[in-house]
C-alpha cells in the first residue's frame, strides 16, 4: 500500500496515520462520517432505550432461572467494567464477574476488582493463562512488527468468557464495550482479533514454543456459542446514559475505585503498547480515535482536541521504567526491546490473513439476523 501525502480531517482529527482512512470532497473522513450515520441506532435514546434494557434485564433474569447466575461480566479493574458491574447490580442481576488475567495487571486494578466483588457482592473468578506460553504469543505479536501487539489478550478474552459462561449455563455476557466512547478504531490499527489464519501465522513463524493451552476464539467457535450454546453478548453502557467522568467520580465515591493513569492503564502491557510503541513505532496516538469519537458526541472541540494531540501521548520518564520493567517480564534485554521497536513497520496486509472470507461470512450473518439486535460483532 502506498502512503499518502499527510491528511487531517476537517471535522475530527484522525488523519492518514491510518493507512486506509478515506476523505470526501470536502475533506471529511470515512471515520466520523459512518460513525454519525450509525450513532443514532446505538445511542441512548430516554424512554426508548430504558424500555429496551428492561427487555434485556427481563430476558436475562429468566434465562437465569434454577441456575446460579444470570449473567457472567468480564471485568479488568477499568472504567467501563467496573460501570457495568455496578449497574447489572443496580438491576438486580446475580453476576459472575470473570478477569482474564494474562500477568500484565497494575496494582490498582487488582485492587479496584477485589473492591468492585467485595462491595458488589459479586462471585469473582479468575481466568489465569499460561504465563510462558502466553509470553511466547507476545513476543512472536512484537517481533512481527505488527500494530497488533495487543492481539493476543484481545482473542483470550472472548474465549475465556465464553468457556467459563457455557461452563455455567449463563446465556448472556455483558461487555463494557460502547459505542459512545468506542466508536472510532481504524482496521489498520487493530485488526481483526478472530483471524486465526492471521495469528496462527504470526504465532508459527515469530514465536518457538507450539500452542496447546492458550484459548483462542475464531469464527466457527464463535458460531458454536452464539447458534449451538444460544449465549448473548449484551452491550449494555449502549442502553444507559454514560459519560466517563461521571462513571469515575461515582466508582470512586461508592467502591473505592483508584484510577490507574490512563486509557486502559488498568494493563501495564496495554497502556505502553497503546502510549508509547504504537506511537514511536507506527506513528499511530490512540488518542486520535478517542478524541474523534468524543468530537462526533459533541464532548469535546476539535480545537480542545488538537491541542491535547500537540503532547506526545507518553511521558519520557515513566516509558523508561516501562520498558526496563517490560523486557524483564518479557524475558528478553532493554536492547532486544529497542531492536524489536526500531523494526520496520509491518501492516496486517503483510502477512497471510483471512479478510475477506470473514467480511463475507460476517456480513452474511448480520443481514440473516439483522432483526435479533443482540447478535452483536
Amino acid at each position: 500500500m502506498t502512503k499518502e501525502p499527510y491528511q487531517i480531517c476537517t471535522r475530527c482529527v484522525m488523519d492518514t496515520t491510518d493507512l486506509e482512512i478515506k476523505f470526501d470532497s470536502e475533506g471529511v473522513c470515512n471515520h466520523c462520517t459512518n460513525f454519525i450515520n450509525t450513532r443514532s441506532k446505538h445511542n441512548y435514546l430516554g424512554a426508548e432505550s430504558d424500555q429496551e434494557l428492561e427487555r434485556i434485564v427481563a430476558e436475562m433474569k429468566k434465562s437465569g432461572k434454577g441456575k446460579k447466575y444470570d449473567c457472567l461480566v468480564g471485568v479488568s479493574g477499568g472504567i467501563d467494567s467496573s460501570y457495568v458491574s455496578h449497574i447489572t447490580r443496580k438491576f438486580g442481576l446475580r453476576v459472575l464477574a470473570l478477569h482474564m488475567d494474562n500477568g500484565w495487571n497494575s496494582e490498582e486494578a487488582v485492587l479496584n476488582i477485589k473492591n468492585i466483588a467485595k462491595k458488589l457482592d459479586i462471585d469473582y473468578e479468575s481466568y489465569v493463562l499460561d504465563w510462558e506460553e502466553f509470553k511466547d504469543i507476545q513476543l512472536a505479536f512484537l517481533k512481527a512488527s505488527i500494530p497488533e501487539a495487543e492481539t493476543p489478550t484481545d482473542l483470550a478474552i472472548p474465549a475465556a468468557m465464553h468457556k467459563v459462561a457455557a461452563k455455567h449455563g449463563i446465556k448472556h455476557i455483558i461487555s463494557g464495550g460502547n459505542f459512545a466512547t468506542e466508536g472510532i478504531l481504524p482496521r489498520s490499527w487493530h485488526y481483526n482479533s478472530k483471524d486465526l489464519k492471521y495469528f496462527k501465522y504470526i504465532t508459527k513463524k515469530f514465536g518457538t514454543k507450539k500452542i496447546r493451552k492458550f484459548p483462542t476464539f475464531g469464527f466457527m467457535k464463535e458460531m458454536y456459542y452464539k447458534i449451538v450454546k444460544r449465549i448473548k453478548i449484551i452491550y449494555i453502557l449502549n442502553y444507559v446514559p454514560y459519560v466517563k467522568d461521571d462513571a469515575m467520580q461515582l466508582l470512586k465515591d461508592k467502591l473505592d475505585w483508584k484510577y490507574y493513569g490512563g486509557k486502559h492503564y488498568e494493563s501495564k502491557y496495554t497502556g505502553f503498547i497503546q502510549s508509547y510503541y504504537l506511537y514511536e513505532k507506527f506513528q499511530i496516538d490512540y488518542r486520535r480515535a478517542t478524541l474523534a469519537t468524543q468530537i462526533c458526541t459533541k464532548e469535546v472541540s476539535r480545537i480542545d482536541a488538537l491541542q491535547t494531540l500537540e503532547s506526545k501521548p507518553y511521558s519520557d520518564e515513566i516509558v523508561a521504567k516501562e520498558k526496563k520493567y517490560i523486557a524483564k517480564k518479557l524475558s528478553i534485554s532493554l536492547e532486544e526491546l529497542d531492536q524489536i521497536i526500531q523494526r520496520p513497520a509491518k501492516w496486517y496486509w503483510d502477512y497471510p490473513n483471512d479478510q475477506k472470507r470473514l467480511g463475507f461470512i460476517y456480513d452474511t450473518y448480520r443481514k440473516i439476523f439483522k432483526r435479533e439486535k443482540l447478535a452483536n460483532f
